[in-house]
């Protein structure tokens, strides 16, 4: 069955060279939610904006979401009808609690909710991430009953990492659409 990969990126948006944006243009089956404001974000519209994205397509969504988009994602999920959503590749989550992780800007993403997700997921991590620790991010995976990796320092996972089209990260796609071929049969 085909899949739409649903680019969901974070604070600043994933702009050229960041591997979104490369992905969104390699994977003929991508598309990309737009926010209004991607400076400052705001958790009502940013979930509105994800919610119409997601009402908009017919075919079972796979969601890459990148740093704030992985706590707007986790928001949307218990809100919401989730049956669309096939699996979910949440790639370096920003500790939106952390006042010394994370931007002011985007505290009105917190709580993260912690509650398991219906769907399958991958968590991926740095271990230099300067927005999460390790283990945060190990916590969050648990939580959400997703599985977890940390790729090892390599910053924050975005345009400053120069990932090009992040090999390592599709190898982790491929992964996750493994596991909801599975949790299919199942």
């Amino acid at each position: 069955m085909q899949h739409t990969l649903l680019i969901v990126p974070g604070l600043g948006d994933s702009t050229v060279g960041h591997w979104q944006d490369n992905w969104l243009q390699h994977f003929p089956n991508a598309k990309k939610v737009v926010q209004n404001n991607w400076n400052q974000p705001q958790l009502k519209d940013w979930l509105h904006n994800l919610d119409t994205t997601i009402k908009a397509i017919e075919t079972p969504i796979v969601i890459v979401a990148h740093s704030l988009a992985v706590s707007l994602v986790m928001h949307w999920s218990q809100q919401n009808d989730t049956t669309k959503i096939a699996g979910a590749l949440l790639v370096a989550p920003a500790d939106v609690e952390s006042s010394e992780h994370t931007p002011e800007e985007i505290w009105n993403f917190a709580p993260i909710p912690l509650e398991p997700l219906k769907y399958p997921s991958i968590v991926i991590t740095s271990s230099n991430d300067p927005y999460i620790s390790v283990e945060r991010a190990e916590f969050l995976a648990k939580n959400w009953g997703s599985l977890f990796y940390n790729v090892g320092p390599k910053g924050h996972l975005n345009l400053a990492s120069q990932l090009g089209l992040w090999e390592e990260g599709q190898k982790f796609l491929e992964i996750l659409l493994q596991e909801i071929q599975e949790s299919e049969q199942n």
